[in-house]
């Protein structure tokens, strides 16, 4: 038996799967693409997350894309993080050029250019269906996260939701949050005082700071109604998952609103979906691009509250995938859960690149046929490292793999394109719509503005004067206002005052 022979025997016995998966690519030996070789994914395992990492420019967004056509093809819908601009191109069939042509056939797979259903949505400026959330649905605790508050200023949130809950008051956008931050130091501090004790104006104040700081980074937009729910992902269309595209390319300089949102996202399907078990495929995948910009302005409190997640969405039926430079910009509790890793290419400037190359190798299978360090920076675009796992949780033998080709765009649509996706959106008419209720903020300032009026109401009544005096004051001058208007009598009194100042001074100075 040939190299080549054992090499496609040694993937296959790797891949032997019951249900369906995914193909990924194809096995590279030697420098060669091997047809027959084939890298294939595992749907049933697809929940159980993933990693794709690699330099600038050797191809990751595009390896994310091509996993999200293959989901979509197979009825799986994913949600995708799009920080860069570039995902948008799934909506619009790719180009058949020769070197793709050529591609696909050395991988032995066909080429067919389609357009995927795609949703484009946003949390910012960009045009597409607004994802918002209340602040009531946050909760105390992930507000706190979210603000990085120390143990009393969590205590004055949770205070504040309590309170709010207790007397009607609901908590829509941040402008009521900070209402009732004002009213518990101001106006309601004798009310709050008495029901849950004094309450610290440094704590409150500090909150307040908290808020504008995010406030600036454009949270006013995410936070309000009408609420996302998150069923609308799970759809599809001819048989095909939706791709919710979520436009994030005016947020990549306020990295809090992002890991807000994204935490925020991740929340409520957790809470949202239902236990699903060991299913045939995921209900839902979530891919996040430059997923450090996540975990690098994270406190402790969020990097714990997003690892407990991601353990425990698996069995939800739901797989995040994280997209970044290095394994190293993920931490490694979280690393640690990630079946699926696709590894492009890195590069060994510095020491400090070697050191992390060597690294990165270790978070690998041995193979027979590499040597994992030194496939880690020859390989060219669009080529990874790939293991997963297999149906029974043993990971699948480490391929240095040449990526298929995306079906659709590889870049993205126009603006007349992203016009005629936005409005043929089913979801347009549900969420883009400015909603206002009457909130924590318009009634407390109801509540103010009515305890005004009845304090009015109630101060006692001036005691009436006769009309005769009342004549008498307005119409007689007293004697003292008639010498007032003579001239001479003021000019008199200026003088007597002015020597009497004279001789004051001029005792100080004798004096002195």
């Amino acid at each position: 038996m040939s190299q080549k022979e054992e090499f496609i025997n040694h993937l296959a016995e790797g891949q032997n799967y019951k249900n369906d998966f995914i193909t990924l690519g194809t096995g590279i030996l030697s420098g060669e693409p091997v047809t027959g070789a084939k890298v294939n994914i595992a749907l049933k395992t697809m929940n159980r997350h993933g990693l794709i990492a690699g330099a600038t420019g050797t191809g990751k967004t595009k390896t994310l894309q091509v996993i999200a056509e293959q989901l979509a093809l197979k009825g799986v819908p994913s949600v995708l993080m799009d920080l860069k601009g570039d995902l948008s191109g799934l909506a619009q069939p790719g180009t058949a050029s020769d070197f793709i042509k050529n591609r696909s056939q050395a991988i032995g797979v066909d080429y067919d250019p389609i357009g995927l259903p795609i949703e484009l949505m946003s949390i910012s400026e960009e045009k597409g269906v607004r994802l918002k959330a209340t602040v009531s649905e946050f909760g105390p605790v992930l507000i706190s996260q979210i603000l990085e508050l120390n143990d009393t200023q969590r205590g004055v949130i949770a205070l504040i939701f309590r309170y709010c809950d207790i007397h009607h008051l609901p908590l829509i956008d941040l402008k009521d949050l900070k209402r009732v931050l004002q009213y518990i130091t101001n106006e309601g501090k004798a009310v709050i005082q008495k029901e849950y004790g004094q309450v610290s104006a440094a704590s409150v104040n500090t909150i307040m700071r908290k808020i504008i700081e995010l406030e600036q980074q454009g949270a006013e937009r995410f936070f309000g109604e009408k609420s996302f729910e998150v069923e609308d992902f799970l759809r599809t269309r001819d048989g095909k998952g939706v791709i919710s595209v979520i436009r994030l390319t005016d947020i990549q300089n306020r990295p809090k609103l992002f890991s807000t949102f994204m935490l925020s996202l991740l929340s409520e399907i957790y809470e949202t979906f239902p236990e699903q078990g060991d299913a045939a495929q995921p209900k839902l995948c979530l891919f996040i691009d430059e997923a450090h910009l996540v975990f690098s302005n994270a406190s402790k409190d969020l990097l714990e509250k997003i690892e407990a997640i991601v353990k425990l969405i698996r069995s939800k039926g739901v797989g995040v995938y994280f997209c970044t430079q290095t394994p190293t910009d993920v931490p490694d509790n979280i690393l640690g859960q990630l079946g699926l890793k696709v590894q492009h290419a890195l590069r060994a400037f510095t020491a400090k690149d070697r050191k992390a190359i060597t690294k990165t190798a270790e978070n690998y299978p041995d193979s027979p046929y590499y040597n994992t360090s030194e496939v880690l920076t020859a390989m060219g675009i669009g080529e990874a490292l790939v293991t997963a796992l297999n149906e029974k949780g043993i990971p699948t033998p480490l391929a240095h793999t040449l990526v298929r080709a995306p079906i659709s765009r590889m870049d993205i649509l126009s603006s007349e394109e992203i016009n005629a996706v936005v409005e043929n959106s089913a979801l347009l008419y549900k969420y883009n719509q400015d909603i206002d209720r009457e909130s924590a903020f318009e009634l407390l300032n109801q509540k103010m503005d009515e305890l005004e009026e009845a304090q009015k109401n109630s101060e006692p009544a001036k005691p009436k004067t006769s009309a005769q005096t009342t004549r008498k004051t307005v119409n007689e001058p007293s004697f003292i206002e008639e010498l007032s208007k003579n001239t001479m009598v003021r000019q008199m009194g200026r003088t007597i005052f002015r020597e009497l100042t004279r001789g004051i001074l001029g005792s100080f100075k004798k004096r002195k």
